[in-house]
C-alpha cells in the first residue's frame, strides 16, 4: 500500500533466522507482481530487503534475484541493515561491483534513516513510519477474493446452461433438463453473499480512515479488485434472478398437482375416521383415574387428529402463495381446495377441543372433590380424637388448626360447587353438535353423577360443623380452665414474693416514732395487697372446681396449689404479725424516749418517779430481745427478718437512744444528790 517519491509501489521482502527458500520468495514475488494492473507498473517499484534478522549471503541472494523476478522498473533497492552490522567493505564492494549489472541502485540503510528515500507516511511501524498495514487481513481479503472469483466463475456457466436449457425445446424437454441441471454444485445465496461482504469491505476501506482516525489510501490492487467483484455480482444476480424464475415455474405446477391429492386425502379422513372417533366418546368418569384415562384416549385422537392437522396447515400455506403469485387459470379452483379444506378441518379442531375442555373440567371437578373428601376425612378424625392437651396454649393452637381445617374445607366446598356448575354448563351445550346422535341419557348420568357428589360433600361438611361446634365449647372452657389454673399459680407466687419480700426488705424499724408510724402504715397496705393476692388465687381455684365439674374432670389445683397457697398465706400471716408487733414496740419505745429526752431540765419535778425510765428500759430490752428470735411457722420451720448484719445495725440504734435515756436518767439524779448537802 504505501507509495515512493515517485508514486511508485513499494514492495517489501521481510527476511528471518530460519533459512530461505529461494523458490517460495520467486514465487511469492510472482504472485504479488501479478496483482497490480499495468498503469502502476509503469510507475515502477522500490523494494526494501528486510535484513535485519538475516545473513549477508542471504540478503545478497535475495538482491541479484530480483533483477530476474521483478521487472525493469525497478528503480531503487533499500537494504535495512541489523544494528550489528556486516564487513562494511564487503558489503560496499559488492554491491559496487555489481551495480552495472543489476540495472538498479542498492543501498544500505538504517531503519531510523530509511525516511531520507521514503516518506514516513509511506513506511508501516516496522521501519519507523505510520502507514497503518495489516498482512493478515490483507491475505485474508485475497484469499476470500479470489475464491469468490473462482466460485463465482463456474456458477455463472453452470446457471447460464440451466437457464438456457429451459428457454428451448418442448416442454417435455425443458423439464427434463431442467432435471439434470437443476442444483448447482454451489449455493447461489452463500457465493453472492460473500460477494456482498467482501465490495462492502472493499468500499469501506476505500471511503473510511484507519483505526487511528487518519485518512487512509487503498492499495491498487483492491481498487483493481471493486469492479471485478461489481462485474461478477451483476452477472451472478441476473443468473440467478432467471434461474429463481425457472424453478418456481417448476415448483408451482408440481405443487398444484400435490395440492389437489393432498386436500382430498385430509377431507376424507377427518369426515370419516376422524368423526367417528368423536361420535364413541360422550363419558366424563367418575373419578380422577377415570377422567384420567379419559384423557388418556382423547389425547391419542388428538395426535391422530394432529398429523392431519400438520398437513391442513403446509397445504393451506402452499395454497396462498400459489393464490398470491396470481395466475388467474388456477383461482378459482385453487379457492374451493382451500375453502373446503378450512371448513372441514376447523369444524373437527372446535369438536376436539371443546372434548378436550370438557374433559378438563370433569378432571378438576373430581380433583377438587378428592382434595375436599381428604379435607373431611381429616377434620373428622381430628374430633374423633379427645382433647388432652398440657396447657392453654397447646389448646389454642388446636383450636386454631381447626378453624383453618373448617375454614378449609368451606372454600373447597364452594370450589367445587364451582367446578360443578361450570361442568353442568358445558354439558348441557354438548348435544349442540353430536351429529345427530341421541345423547340425553349419556348427559343425565353425568348430570346425576355431579349432583350427587355436590349433595354428599354437603351433608359431610354440615355433620363436621355441628361436631365442631360442641369440640370448640369444650376446648374454651378448657381454655378458661388452664387459665384459671395458671393464675392461680402465679398468685400463689405473688404471694411467695411477697412474703419473701417483707422478710429479707421490711427491716427497718424507723429512727423516731414519726418514721416508726410511717412504716406501720406501709406494712398495713402492704398485707391489704398479699390479702387481696390470696383472695384472687381463692376465687381462681374455686372458678377451676366449676369447670372441672363441667368438664367432668379432675382439677389439680385441689390437690398441689390450693395447699400451697394457704400454707404461704399462713407464713405470710405469721410474719405480718411479727412485723406488727416489732414496729408497734418501736412506735411505744421511740415516743416515751422522745417525750423524756425533749423535756426540760430546769423542771425536776417532772421526773420524780423513776418508774418512767425503768419502763423505757424495760420496753428496749424487749424489743432488743426480740430483734434475735425468728418467726416460727404453724410446721415448725423457722425464718429470720433480714441478714445478721440488717438486725445488728437495727438493735444499734435502739441502744444508743437507751443510753441517751440512762444519760438524761443520771443528769437529773444529780441535782437531787446536791440538795440535801446545801
Amino acid at each position: 500500500g504505501g507509495k515512493d517519491r515517485r508514486s511508485g509501489l513499494i514492495l517489501t521482502i521481510p527476511l528471518c533466522l530460519e533459512q530461505t527458500s529461494m523458490d517460495e520468495l520467486s514465487v511469492t514475488l510472482d504472485y504479488l507482481l501479478s496483482i497490480p494492473s499495468e498503469k502502476c507498473k509503469a510507475r515502477g517499484f522500490t523494494v526494501i530487503v528486510d535484513g535485519r534478522k538475516s545473513q549477508w549471503n542471504v540478503v545478497k541472494t535475495v538482491v541479484l534475484m530480483l533483477q530476474n523476478v521483478v521487472p525493469a522498473e525497478v528503480s531503487l533497492v533499500c537494504v535495512v541493515k541489523p544494528d550489528e552490522f556486516w564487513d562494511k567493505k564487503v558489503t560496499h564492494f559488492c554491491f559496487w561491483k555489481e551495480k552495472d549489472r543489476l540495472g538498479f541502485e542498492v543501498i544500505l540503510v538504517s531503519a531510523n534513516k530509511l525516511t531520507r528515500y521514503i516518506e514516513p507516511c509511506q513506511l508501516t511501524e516496522d521501519f519507523g513510519g505510520t502507514l497503518s498495514y495489516d498482512h493478515m487481513d490483507w491475505l485474508n481479503k485475497r484469499l476470500v477474493f479470489e475464491k469468490f472469483t473462482k466460485e463465482s466463475t463456474s456458477l455463472l456457466d453452470e446457471l447460464a446452461l440451466i437457464n438456457n436449457g429451459s428457454d428451448k425445446g418442448t416442454q417435455q424437454e425443458r423439464e427434463r433438463s431442467i432435471d439434470l441441471n437443476f442444483l448447482p454444485s454451489v449455493d447461489p445465496e452463500t457465493v453472492l453473499q460473500t460477494g456482498h461482504e467482501l465490495l462492502s469491505e472493499l468500499q469501506q476501506r476505500r471511503f473510511n480512515g484507519s483505526d487511528g482516525g487518519v485518512s487512509w489510501s487503498p492499495m491498487d490492487d483492491e481498487l483493481l479488485a471493486q469492479p471485478q467483484v461489481m462485474k461478477l455480482l451483476d452477472s451472478l444476480r441476473e443468473q440467478y434472478t432467471r434461474y429463481q424464475e425457472v424453478c418456481r415455474q417448476r415448483s408451482k405446477r408440481t405443487q398444484l398437482e400435490e395440492i389437489q391429492q393432498k386436500v382430498m386425502q385430509v377431507v376424507n379422513w377427518l369426515e370419516g375416521p376422524g368423526s367417528e372417533q368423536l361420535r364413541t366418546q360422550w363419558g366424563i368418569g367418575d373419578s380422577i383415574r377415570a377422567s384420567q384415562a379419559l384423557q388418556q384416549k382423547h389425547e391419542e385422537i388428538e395426535s391422530q387428529h394432529s398429523e392431519w392437522f400438520a398437513v391442513y396447515v403446509e397445504l393451506n400455506q402452499q395454497i396462498a402463495a400459489l393464490l398470491n403469485a396470481g395466475d388467474e387459470e388456477d383461482l378459482v379452483e385453487l379457492k374451493a381446495l382451500q375453502q373446503q379444506l378450512s371448513d372441514v378441518c376447523y369444524r373437527q379442531a372446535s369438536q376436539l377441543e371443546f372434548r378436550q375442555n370438557l374433559l378438563q373440567a370433569a378432571l378438576e371437578f373430581h380433583s377438587v372433590a378428592q382434595d375436599l373428601s381428604q379435607q373431611l376425612d381429616g377434620l373428622l378424625g381430628m374430633l374423633c380424637v379427645d382433647v388432652a392437651p398440657a396447657d392453654g396454649a397447646s389448646i389454642q393452637q388446636t383450636l386454631k388448626l381447626l378453624e383453618e381445617k373448617l375454614k378449609s374445607v368451606d372454600l373447597g366446598l364452594q370450589g367445587l360447587r364451582e367446578k360443578g356448575q361450570s361442568l353442568l354448563d358445558q354439558i348441557s351445550n354438548q348435544a349442540s353438535w353430536a351429529y345427530g346422535k341421541d345423547v340425553t341419557i349419556e348427559n343425565k348420568e353425568n348430570v346425576d353423577h355431579i349432583q350427587g357428589v355436590m349433595e354428599d360433600m354437603q351433608l359431610r361438611k354440615q355433620r363436621c360443623e355441628d361436631m365442631v361446634d360442641v369440640r370448640r365449647l369444650k376446648m374454651l372452657q378448657m381454655v378458661q380452665l388452664f387459665k384459671c389454673e395458671e393464675d392461680a399459680a402465679q398468685a400463689v407466687e405473688w404471694l411467695s414474693e411477697l412474703l419473701d419480700a417483707l422478710l429479707k426488705t421490711h427491716i427497718r424499724l424507723g429512727d423516731d416514732a414519726q418514721e416508726t408510724k410511717v412504716l406501720l402504715e406501709k406494712h398495713r397496705k402492704f398485707v391489704d395487697v398479699a390479702q387481696s393476692t390470696y383472695d384472687y388465687g381463692r376465687q381462681l381455684l374455686q372458678a377451676t372446681v366449676v369447670l372441672c365439674q363441667s368438664l367432668r374432670c379432675t382439677s389439680r389445683s385441689s390437690g398441689d396449689t390450693l395447699p400451697r397457697l394457704n400454707r404461704v398465706w399462713k407464713q405470710f400471716t405469721v410474719t405480718s404479725e411479727e412485723r406488727v408487733h416489732r414496729l408497734e414496740t418501736a412506735v411505744a419505745f421511740h415516743s416515751s424516749a422522745e417525750k423524756i429526752l425533749q423535756e426540760c431540765p430546769e423542771q425536776p419535778e417532772a421526773f420524780n418517779e423513776m418508774e418512767q425510765f425503768e419502763e423505757i428500759e424495760a420496753v428496749g430490752k424487749s424489743l432488743l430481745d426480740r430483734l434475735t428470735v425468728p418467726v416460727v411457722y404453724p410446721d415448725g420451720s423457722e425464718q429470720y427478718f433480714g441478714s445478721p448484719s440488717d438486725m445488728a445495725s437495727a438493735a444499734e440504734h435502739i441502744r444508743e437512744k437507751m443510753k441517751l435515756v440512762s444519760l438524761k436518767k443520771q443528769q437529773l439524779r444529780q441535782p437531787e444528790a446536791t440538795t440535801p448537802e446545801s
